[in-house]
């Protein structure tokens, strides 16, 4: 893959990258209201500072959810109407992945509890342990297993159920203000790429993991 597109807009921050030529060139906004209605702006930026045109794109990588649901919905839409227009593969990465790689990368460690606030006293969670994740799934704070104490916790649900949380997985280490980044897509991109692993075509899908606050939307 010469040139890949990583788009990302499902929690608070939004950030787009494009690697080309073996480098890559991002975007990052946070604290930016609703700035996922950003995302075409910021694709079109990296887009010009490379001399490169959606048609040359080989792969648009993701995040497809868990997180917010405007902003899910956002990227997934982005995503399909380039993929759709344009004849571009896809490849769609959790959320919560994104977010574990990046912690795991940054603060050098193997094992990270990622936890993000997804309101109405719940939260997405998952694991990411020696480079492989796992777990993603939406509970109460509260119910989360046990973990040893080599854990590390990042996201946003850290910062909305710290207590809860150190009390149930035993982790007293966190880093609430740890956000995605889309460069990081890159990365899990490549290495999807080079394991042998499938891309998803060009039909974006987005997890919600909140099935019941869907339906109702598309009521």
């Amino acid at each position: 893959m010469k040139n890949i597109l990583a788009i990302d807009t499902c929690t608070e921050v939004c950030s787009v990258s494009l690697y080309s030529q073996s480098n890559k060139t991002s975007r990052y906004l946070k604290d930016v209201p609703k700035s996922s209605g950003l995302i075409l702006p910021l694709c079109d930026e990296v887009l010009d500072e490379t001399g490169l045109n959606v048609s040359d794109i080989d792969l648009i990588v993701y995040t497809k959810g868990p997180g917010a649901f405007t902003g899910v919905r956002m990227c997934v839409s982005v995503v399909q109407g380039m993929s759709l227009a344009f004849d571009i593969p896809t490849l769609g990465i959790s959320t919560l992945e994104l977010v574990g790689y990046g912690a795991s990368k940054k603060y050098q460690v193997n094992k990270v509890a990622v936890v993000l606030d997804a309101r109405m006293n719940e939260v997405y969670w998952g694991l990411y342990n020696q480079g492989v994740f796992t777990n993603e799934t939406l509970s109460k704070p509260n119910e989360l297993p046990q973990l040893d104490s080599d854990h590390i916790g990042v996201g946003t649900g850290w910062g909305a159920y710290e207590q809860e949380l150190t009390d149930a997985t035993g982790v007293d280490t966190c880093h609430a203000d740890f956000y995605p980044k889309a460069e990081n897509l890159i990365d899990l991109a490549l290495a999807h790429i080079k394991s042998g692993g499938s891309l998803d075509g060009n039909l974006p899908l987005p997890t919600y993991l909140r099935n019941n606050v869907a339906k109702k939307s598309l009521k």
